[in-house]
């Protein structure tokens, strides 16, 4: 069922196929002018009322019936009881009765109706008491008489129906409610499940605008990013399956949060390795997209090292990531069939980024001629080489690029330096203040157990020298 569907009330009434009216006043409406009819023994002004009020009664009761209720129904309703209680001359019990039903079908009408509807009755009932005090001076018995008991039971009959009925559309709006609170709640559940599937940069337009989507792409300078881990493939084979899942799981998580901060278009995991691109939907301009996406590199390349040191502890030696970019046109957009897109990119220089990567050495970052142009001012870069590619015949020049906390001495940010046997990662950004002492005790235990083995090792190499010159004499 469309969910537009589940949004449409329906009353008890409706959902039981049984027949309704919406004016129930109509038939005291007409019980009344007979009533007064036979009360005044069917005299010509009697008879008169009769036909005026139960003629326009009847033509309702047959055009209304299983309808709508409608503003200008309303008010002839309204108008018709009005003229009952101007003609019996505002007597209590039936001007009470009658201007209940009244009130039940102002309240029922939309707010911005109800005012006129009122001045309606009002001005309609002391028109015709005056018409009827003209008439006949002498007005009904209001106390002795058994109509007005008659019309007041009918009245409160009518109103309880009413009552009952609107009870009823309460109940049944009620469970409409629910019923599409819960079914937005699930599709709103299930679409913040769905979008985890798709870069944020194309659902959001979609949710907040409502926008079609269709196979559609364009031409566009995009900076294109291709990284991979280097030997995983090797690494693949010697790992048990859930081990390699957590590497794997880890590293895209943390890969992830990095794209997304940065703005980039996330736009496929390839095994162990991730393709992003800047540039559309939303650009910065030619420039400042190859910054951010060079800038989103090195953070990745940072990371890298942080999870590296994890994973030697898990045993895992020799992780290292190799990141290419490049900067070119290529045609961007919604591509499959209608009923499966794929928001994509396709192009020559996504070629040559994904060419660029697999040359890259470990924690290796190069990138294009035409990146280079653009961030060779604000990043220290180094001629690579030219490399013949796969799928371009002529040499690729390339550069790479270089962490810019690398040249700073003691003001960078990373400290990693790797021996057999040694392994120091300092990440000075996530340390807090309250580690420095915690990291000063470790290592200066670190360089007491150095000193130890030190001495051991002068030691031993006194005794053996002692050892050979003793040999020597004998």
């Amino acid at each position: 069922m469309p969910f537009k569907e589940t949004l449409k009330p329906k009353t008890l009434l409706e959902g039981k196929g049984i027949c309704r009216f919406d004016y129930p006043e109509v038939f005291v409406l007409i019980l009344t002018v007979m009533l007064l009819a036979v009360y005044y023994d069917f005299r010509p002004t009697s008879m008169a009322l009769l036909v005026i009020i139960a003629l326009p009664s009847l033509m309702i009761l047959i055009y209304n019936y299983r309808r709508q209720t409608n503003f200008w129904t309303s008010n002839i309703v309204i108008v018709l009881l009005a003229v009952v209680i101007g003609v019996t001359q505002f007597c209590i019990i039936i001007s009470l009765s009658l201007a209940s039903l009244i009130a039940v079908r102002i309240i029922l009408n939309k707010p911005q109706n109800r005012l006129r509807l009122f001045t309606v009755a009002l001005v309609t009932a002391v028109i015709f008491y005056y018409v009827s005090a003209i008439l006949r001076p002498s007005g009904i018995d209001c106390n002795d008489s058994w109509l007005p008991p008659t019309v007041l039971l009918a009245s409160m009959a009518v109103i309880l129906c009413q009552f009952r009925r609107m009870y009823g559309e309460y109940v049944a709006y009620k469970s409409c409610a629910q019923q599409a609170g819960e079914r937005l709640s699930t599709m709103v559940s299930v679409i913040n499940k769905l979008t985890r599937f798709v870069p944020p940069q194309i659902w959001e337009p979609i949710v907040r605008t409502d926008s079609p989507v269709s196979v559609s792409n364009k031409r566009a300078k995009l900076t294109i990013m291709f990284s991979d881990i280097v030997g995983f493939t090797e690494l693949s084979d010697s790992l048990s399956a859930d081990n390699l899942a957590d590497i794997l799981n880890t590293y895209m998580h943390c890969m992830t949060l990095i794209a997304e901060k940065h703005g980039a278009v996330l736009d496929k995991f390839i095994g162990d390795g991730m393709v992003c691109f800047f540039g559309e939907p939303d650009s910065r301009g030619s420039r400042q997209d190859a910054l951010d996406c060079v800038a989103m590199a090195i953070d990745m390349r940072r990371e890298m090292r942080t999870l590296r040191q994890k994973w030697r502890l898990m045993g895992f030696e020799g992780l290292y990531i190799r990141i290419g970019i490049t900067t070119g046109y290529c045609h961007v957009g919604n591509f499959g069939s209608n009923n499966r897109l794929s928001y994509t990119l396709i192009g020559k220089e996504a070629n040559l980024a994904s060419r660029l990567e697999a040359h890259a050495g470990k924690d290796e970052i190069l990138v294009s001629e035409s990146t280079y142009d653009y961030i060779c001012h604000n990043y220290e870069c180094q001629h690579a080489g030219a490399f013949r590619l796969k799928g371009f015949d002529n040499k690729i020049d390339a550069w790479q690029v270089f962490d810019p906390d690398a040249n700073k001495g003691h003001l960078s940010k990373w400290v990693d330096h790797t021996l057999p046997g040694f392994n120091l990662h300092l990440n000075f950004k996530d340390m807090k203040d309250n580690d420095y002492q915690d990291i000063r005790t470790r290592l200066n235990f670190a360089l007491e157990r150095i000193e130890q083995e030190e001495e051991k090792l002068a030691t031993s190499i006194a005794e053996e020298s002692k050892r050979h010159s003793t040999q020597k004499k004998s």
